[in-house]
């Protein structure tokens, strides 16, 4: 039997299990919960979808049609001669299945046209597991259909990445995007209108250049200069720290990993909470200066400065998560060859180190500009007077007059300054080659960095680190006191209001905070590997792999990271509330929302390390006669440890600290760490809130730690025993 029948057979199987085996529809108590199983025959709505077409809904007809067709090819046909009807077939079923989940709701026909022009049907529920299984047959039908056709030399693994990925960006990026979209365009009564994106996109509060006269600038203007200070500041940080950490011998700088990585596991709140005791119009910092110098700071830290700082704090650990990998990567023989010309360690760095190092810079920069734009926690606290874009969406669509054409411009006007970024970056680095890591031995030892450099960036890192170990002294301070600001009596009835233990009646969790915490964790803990998985194999094909509509592909992988939280959570809500889709209020809508809003740095981490790995490599594996599947996971997946490790890392502290998109997506069932502490700021408890997220600090340090072990470290020098090097090691386990 050949491999295209034994794919076809596969999927044709997966067709039959979801036709015949699985529920059709959406199960409300859970799929995965298992109690639907002793209800399956007395439940009509738990039938698969061969039964439900003999209760009346045929518009399922098509899909068996479909189906059944493709098995007649599987039989009667050669597979040299069906790949371009297997492929259509693919695409009709796909079609289909959206046409009629969108059309038809639960009550019918979701628009009156169609009603007029068919007449009324019986309204069908959301799509379930059946559906969503035969969804996935249809995709892979596409992918082995241009693979028997020749596509991309024929590469089914490829093709196959390439579809579900494509699939899964449509439907929980840009569908929810654009079901939001949708109601910017209708007045109260569901019409179509254009009155509100007209009034809006002319607002001089958006673009006013007041600021060059001296006046308040426009949101906009505003919120693109703060990016860009943030993304310039966080990329310098980052880089600093991790020139600190590979290439001097100064004393702690391996817990600088540690250090510099804290910010980003802080609710957002926390620093911003933090910042105001310290620098606010009363804080001890501010009080302490101004007694020195009797200058009178006020409220400085409300507004732009105080943001940027807060920013600086969260988002200069991710830069420094992209950048030490690809310093990392560096060939120390390069630098060696330089210093063997007579080149001293400034020119080294100048000419040799830093130049091989803009692929990192790049994609740092991007993802902090992005960031910035995107972020909502620091605008919300230390905005002051000065919103920016996504604080203003927030308002735009859940403040007392409710005005969604002007989320939806202030969204695109957002999304037209990160796509600006993203294609100046694409501009900037080119076609150029920036391959470090080849399949030779190198026993080189990285150069020191010259000590024009080292002085400076050692001050810098020193002072950084000692304002965040200031922040976080605070923050622990906090959950240890009274009342934070006011009565610092020393007390830990924080802590035993939230993760108290009782041991009267059994074992028993009695805080406060348990039931958020433990959602939490395994939610991050689902969503992390998913995470890494998605961005890390969308890193491979955007670089290793040439196929039609690869800049396409790649913008809509980066599209989910330059809409803001807010956006992303009402969109969210919009579009799987009702069906085809229906997942509000389950895990399963958290985990998609943390999945594709987290993926892109993952994505921009894999491109960053993996355009250092030198395409000779995936060619001797393959000419070895490995396929392209056990070409990344034997040759490419073990060099891109550090850029897998700051996915997971990412992705994992994200699900726990993020905050705009989860306050509209959180459940009474589902209820995650950053909404529950929101719920205890407002209540103004805010000791157990600080205890709580000290807790979580704790928490994800060890879990960073253990995901640290797993992934292990990346060694590219040959060691002194041995003549072979890593990458010709794993490309001969690759062809074994």
């Amino acid at each position: 039997m050949t491999n295209e029948n034994r794919r076809l057979d596969l999927a044709l199987i997966c067709g039959v299990l979801g036709l015949f085996i699985l529920p059709w529809f959406h199960i409300r108590s859970g799929f995965f919960g298992g109690e639907w199983v002793l209800d399956f025959l007395s439940k009509e709505r738990y039938w698969p979808g061969f039964f439900q077409l003999f209760l009346g809904k045929l518009q399922l007809l098509p899909v068996f049609v479909l189906v059944g067709a493709a098995g007649y090819l599987r039989l009667k046909a050669k597979p040299g001669r069906r790949g371009k009807t297997i492929a259509m077939i693919g695409a009709l079923g796909l079609f289909w299945m959206v046409l009629e989940g969108l059309s038809i709701g639960l009550r019918g026909w979701n628009w009156s046209v169609l009603e007029a022009m068919f007449g009324q049907v019986d309204g069908q529920p959301a799509f379930g597991a059946g559906a969503v299984l035969l969804a996935l047959t249809f995709t892979t039908f596409i992918s082995f259909g241009l693979a028997e056709k020749g596509a991309l030399k024929g590469d089914a693994i490829v093709l196959t990445a390439v579809s579900l990925l494509i699939l899964l960006v449509a439907t929980f990026v840009f569908y929810p995007i654009l079901s939001m979209f949708a109601g910017a365009f209708q007045d109260f009564r569901g019409n179509f209108s254009t009155d509100g994106v007209a009034r809006n996109i002319v607002d001089p509060q958006i673009w006013s250049l007041g600021c060059l006269a001296g006046k308040s600038c426009g949101i906009a203007w505003r919120t693109l200069f703060l990016a860009l200070a943030t993304a310039a500041g966080s990329t310098l940080l980052g880089l600093a720290f991790a020139l600190i950490v590979t290439r001097t011998q100064m004393p702690f700088r391996k817990g600088l990993r540690i250090l510099s990585i804290l910010p980003i596991i802080t609710p957002p709140f926390v620093i911003g909470l933090s910042l105001t005791l310290m620098l606010g119009r009363t804080g001890f910092v501010t009080e302490a200066i101004e007694a020195a110098t009797g200058l009178e700071l006020g409220r400085w830290i409300y507004g732009l400065p105080g943001i940027w700082i807060a920013q600086m704090l969260s988002f200069t650990p991710i830069s420094f998560l992209v950048l030490v990998g690809v310093v990392e990567g560096i060939s120390p023989s390069l630098e060696e060859a330089s210093q063997t010309m007579r080149s001293g360690r400034w020119r080294t760095f100048r000419k040799v180190s830093l130049p091989l190092m803009a692929p990192g810079l790049a994609n740092a920069f991007l993802i902090g500009f992005i960031e910035s734009m995107a972020d909502f926690g620091n605008p919300m606290v230390l905005g002051g007077n000065g919103g920016v874009l996504s604080t203003e969406i927030f308002f735009a669509v859940v403040g007392a007059q409710s005005d969604p054409s002007r989320a939806a411009v202030l969204a695109i006007i957002l999304l037209g300054f990160t796509l600006s970024a993203f294609f100046a970056q694409r501009m900037w680095l080119g076609k150029r080659n920036f391959a470090t890591v080849t399949g030779k031995g190198d026993g080189g030892r990285y150069a020191k960095l010259p000590k024009r450099i080292s002085i400076p960036v050692g001050t810098i890192v020193a002072l950084w680190s000692l304002f965040t170990v200031a922040v976080y002294g605070l923050i622990l301070f906090g959950g240890f006191v009274k009342v934070w600001g006011l009565d610092h009596s020393v007390t830990l009835a924080h802590y035993i209001t939230a993760f108290s233990i009782s041991f009267e009646n059994g074992f028993a969790f009695t805080g406060v905070a348990w039931n958020s915490f433990w959602t939490t964790m395994w939610i991050a803990l689902a969503a992390a590997p998913l995470t890494a998985a998605v961005g890390i194999l969308s890193a491979w094909l955007i670089v290793r792999q040439d196929f039609p509509g690869k800049s396409a592909f790649e913008f809509g992988l980066m599209m989910s990271f330059a809409i803001p939280g807010t956006v992303i959570g009402i969109s969210y809500i919009l579009a799987f509330n009702l069906p085809p889709l229906q997942m509000t209020g389950t895990a399963l809508i958290l985990i998609f929302c943390f999945v594709f809003r987290n993926m892109p740095v993952g994505v921009r981490g894999g491109v960053a390390a993996m355009s250092q790995l030198d395409r000779n490599l995936d060619e001797a594996s393959l000419t070895l006669g490995a396929n392209s599947a056990r070409t990344l996971k034997k040759v490419i997946l073990p060099l891109l440890r550090p850029a897998i490790q700051a996915a997971l890392v990412y992705s994992f502290v994200r699900a726990i600290t993020s905050i705009s998109a989860v306050i509209f997506l959180v459940s009474a069932k589902y209820n995650m760490a950053t909404a529950y502490v929101v719920g205890l700021v407002e209540n103004g408890e805010y000791g157990v809130a600080i205890a709580y997220s000290s807790v979580l600090i704790f928490v994800m340090v060890t879990v960073i730690l253990i995901f640290q072990l797993l992934v292990g470290e990346r060694k590219l020098r040959r060691p002194e025993t041995t003549q072979k090097s890593p990458a010709q090691g794993k490309l001969k386990e690759a062809a074994a």
